[in-house]
């Protein structure tokens, strides 16, 4: 019997150091500073991210050399992207590439055409900007198909 509580004893301790070396992942967030919608607005037209992008229901002035793309951003959507997709879509463009119903030239290589900002913006333009984004985005319900009722 004693023999089965060494045992059962070793086989929970076993268990607790497995879970403190990594069985178990520690919940990772990023708080990041509120952004400034108007200076974001001014960033998104002096990085040129108008190039590519138009936001919908607002006139921004395109860089001279207008890009092949021109993925549409902001309007009234069932589903309204948060703030950490925002921010990952800004940082890291090929996470997860737009839906290309236009067949637009939005990838070279597997990977996305927008330039990666990492070294030309900073942590407060890309705050700002998503602040500027998110403003600029409206949720709307679309009643999903309603099957109909047979009265048999």
């Amino acid at each position: 019997m004693q023999r089965l509580l060494v045992v059962v004893a070793a086989a929970f301790a076993i268990a607790g150091i497995t879970a403190c070396e990594g069985g178990v992942i520690p919940k990772q967030e990023i708080v990041l500073p509120e952004g400034d919608a108007a200076r974001g607005q001014e960033a998104f037209v002096a990085l040129e991210c108008t190039a590519c992008h138009t936001i919908r229901d607002m006139e921004l002035p395109a860089p001279e050399e207008f890009g092949p793309v021109a993925i549409a951003l902001g309007g009234k959507v069932s589903k309204v992207k948060s703030y950490g997709e925002l921010v990952t879509s800004v940082i890291n463009p090929s996470h997860r590439l737009a839906r290309n119903p236009f067949k637009q030239p939005i990838t070279k290589d597997g990977q996305s055409i927008m330039p990666i900002y990492g070294d030309v913006m900073t942590v407060t333009q890309m705050v700002d900007i998503v602040a500027f984004l998110e403003s600029k985005y409206e949720g709307i319900e679309r009643p999903g198909y309603q099957y109909p009722v047979y009265n048999y």
